[in-house]
């Protein structure tokens, strides 16, 4: 399976957590995920942009070959000047065009935290937020095309938005990028891109559709781009977020290995209500040594024929 060169838009394509203290952050991104690092920020420019790069041979629900696959996965960055000194992880959407994202997003009713600006040579890009302040960026490729890895262990998987007014993020994120909304199972809803399957089983994964219907995954799970999931009552300071999920090999693992790392686990490993009669998903929420929270998941196949 070929690592991933570039997108099509509305897909996310990158994911970057600003830290206070960029060592301990690369300390336990590290050693949680065997990641290495490359500061690609020039001694001329304020702060720091560490790319981080993983390696697995691990497998997914998109391919099972097994074969080595290494790439870019994510990055850890300083903080912005004059933003506030909290840890959190962010997360990118591809585009055409970011000046014209903005003016969509203004017209459906978001706001603009930093217009549209160049990133080294890498993007241009602008920080952005829903009409209930969920802050997310797009992403306008040059010479960086975005996670090189992903779906497999040690790398993003999986992208959701948390949120109290579901109706209105389906006409904001509609407007802005042509999503629909889908069942993924267990009640579960998703985002979804039409016509992006048909771009993943042509570019990157040829028999994407019967992989998953083996895995018994609802029809146009394929068009998936990224999660819905209601905020509870219960929860008032919950803010409208987006979050990031890691795919790992054992999720019970990987949260015994953040607490060793001065991590906090969040949510202990559970078995996700999605799961079916041919998979499995068990899932942890942790919280690295700075706050920037994040989820990890396994994916289990039940069938030794699930592959094939």
């Amino acid at each position: 399976m070929p690592q991933r060169d570039g997108y099509i838009p509305g897909v996310p394509c990158w994911v970057d957590v600003s830290e206070p203290d960029l060592d301990a952050a690369r300390e336990f991104y590290g050693g949680l995920f065997g990641w290495e690092f490359e500061d690609v920020m020039p001694p001329s420019v304020a702060g720091n942009y560490f790319i981080a790069r993983g390696e697995t041979v691990g497998s997914s629900i998109f391919d099972t070959s097994g074969e080595p696959r290494s790439g870019d996965v994510a990055a850890i960055r300083s903080i912005p000047q004059g933003a506030p000194p909290t840890a959190m992880w962010s997360t990118y959407f591809w585009v055409d065009g970011a000046d014209e994202t903005v003016s969509r997003v203004r017209e459906a009713g978001g706001g603009v935290v930093a217009e549209p600006f160049d990133f080294l040579d890498a993007c241009r890009t602008a920080v952005l937020t829903d009409p209930e302040g969920a802050a997310f960026s797009v992403w306008e490729a040059r010479e960086h095309k975005g996670a090189r890895l992903v779906n497999d262990p040690g790398a993003v998987v999986f992208n959701s938005l948390n949120t109290r007014d579901a109706e209105g993020a389906r006409s904001f994120y509609g407007s802005v990028f042509g999503w629909r909304t889908a069942d993924i199972g267990g009640r579960a809803e998703g985002w979804t891109l039409p016509g992006y399957g048909d771009w993943l089983a042509r570019e990157h994964h040829p028999g994407l559709r019967r992989r998953l219907a083996r895995a018994g995954a609802p029809e146009g799970f394929e068009d998936v781009v990224g999660g819905v999931i209601p905020i509870a009552d219960n929860q008032p300071d919950t803010p409208p977020q987006w979050s990031v999920s890691f795919a790992t090999a054992d999720a019970d693992a990987t949260a015994e290995k953040a607490t060793e790392l001065g991590g906090r686990v969040i949510v202990p490993p559970f078995d996700a209500p999605w799961s079916t009669d041919t998979y499995a998903i068990r899932i942890t929420v942790i919280g690295d040594q700075q706050g920037a929270t994040f989820t990890a998941s396994n994916f289990m196949p039940k069938s030794k024929n699930f592959g094939s």
